[in-house]
């Protein structure tokens, strides 16, 4: 008869242990909605985000320093100001080749997601990508600046160049804030 218990607690152990398994995010925050993952499937085929484990050990410790264990190739960001939910990613060869990264921004229009290029960026390092808030940023040799009135998109390659992304309403504008 106490061996009856025993078993109860070893199975519901073992159970709760594959359910917060199936509830962690393998890609740390890195998956996309389905509807985005089509969306970016049929525009940039062969491509994927990046992901902590993309990038070099020293890149990867520079992002975690500041950012913790969040996808260094996806940022939700109000980029244009109308609290539609909008991502700005970095994509890459899926296949892991060194290659072009691509940053698009994908901003939900009702059902349907509207994703554009913004910019690209050729071999290592493997960029990354964060949100900042509104304010004014000067470019590297301060003849430059973005007084941003929306949150702001830093598209980096670390210890090479960084480049801030601001929507003015009508376009958009970017100011390299490292070289």
């Amino acid at each position: 008869m106490l061996l009856r218990p025993v078993v109860i607690v070893a199975v519901s152990s073992c159970l709760l242990s594959v359910m917060r398994a199936g509830t962690a995010r393998p890609n740390g925050g890195c998956d996309l909605s389905r509807s985005l993952q089509r969306e970016i499937a049929t525009k940039y085929p062969g491509r994927k985000v990046v992901t902590l484990p993309d990038l070099g050990e020293d890149d990867r410790g520079f992002f975690q320093k500041d950012h913790g264990n969040a996808c260094p190739g996806l940022t939700k960001v109000d980029f244009y100001g109308d609290g539609k939910p909008t991502l700005a990613l970095v994509l890459i060869p899926r296949d892991g080749a060194k290659g072009k990264a691509d940053l698009v921004v994908a901003h939900q229009v009702g059902r349907n997601w509207k994703v554009v290029l913004l910019d690209t960026a050729e071999g290592p390092p493997v960029p990354v990508v964060w949100s900042q808030p509104p304010g004014k940023y000067r470019d590297v040799d301060g003849k430059r600046e973005i007084r941003a009135a929306r949150p702001v998109i830093v598209f980096t390659g670390y210890e090479s160049w960084a480049i801030v992304y601001a929507w003015t309403g009508k376009s958009v504008s970017k100011v390299w804030i490292a070289d």
